[in-house]
């Protein structure tokens, strides 16, 4: 579903980034930060909730227990980039920082997010999965994010995606060291066991995270 447009209190000057972090919507809605005008999201169903955070308590444990200098943290936004003077954000379903920029910001006043390029990022798939597959890929790769996980849970994506028949997928999109793109992605489905390039020995399958 595409969100209805809230405009800024000056329609002709796109809204900066430092403008959106200090301002009050007057709801409770969350909002992006889409080329300078701030949009509310879409409410995500119980299912959509439950897997994102399902998944994002495993990885705090994984980085415990593995003593991985990374910080996952759930509905955070990540800058990704700016156009014609337009900034955006986007408000990513689970955010893995890097252990030392999370510490960075504990004790300031300012809001948490990716003010930083972040190590991964982690998209549960809506009903808008073409924004999961195309647009946020794109946005994400340009950033030079190095991996970044489409969780299609419910099997919504298209066939060029996820294949036929259709059937839950993860797609982990990867950056090798000194590339600029994203590999073929890796995927996995049912009792598949995940191979993520940043997080090895994840020793989990496909079908135990699209089923919290």
């Amino acid at each position: 579903m595409t969100p209805a447009l809230i405009p800024t209190q000056n329609a002709t000057e796109p809204m900066s980034l430092e403008t959106f972090m200090a301002w009050d919507s007057g709801t409770e809605k969350l909002y992006e930060l889409i080329e300078g005008e701030p949009m509310p999201m879409s409410d995500p169903t119980a299912d959509h909730e439950d897997v994102a955070d399902e998944l994002c308590d495993l990885l705090k444990r994984y980085c415990s227990q593995h003593q991985r200098p990374f910080i996952p943290k759930r509905s955070k936004l990540v800058f990704v980039g700016e156009r014609n003077g337009k900034q955006t954000t986007r408000r990513a379903d689970i955010i893995l920082f890097d252990q030392a920029a999370w510490e960075e910001m504990k004790g300031q006043s300012r809001s948490a997010m990716a003010y930083t390029v972040p190590p991964l990022i982690i998209e549960v798939v809506s009903t808008n999965w073409r924004d999961d597959y195309l647009t946020k890929l794109a946005e994400y790769e340009a950033i030079g994010v190095r991996e970044y996980w489409v969780v299609d849970y419910a099997a919504r994506g298209g066939m060029r995606y996820i294949g036929q028949p259709k059937q839950p997928m993860l797609s982990i999109y990867a950056m090798a060291e000194n590339e600029t793109e994203y590999g073929a992605p890796g995927q996995f489905s049912g009792s598949a066991i995940i191979q993520s390039p940043l997080l090895p020995d994840l020793s989990i399958t496909a079908e135990q995270l699209f089923h919290p």
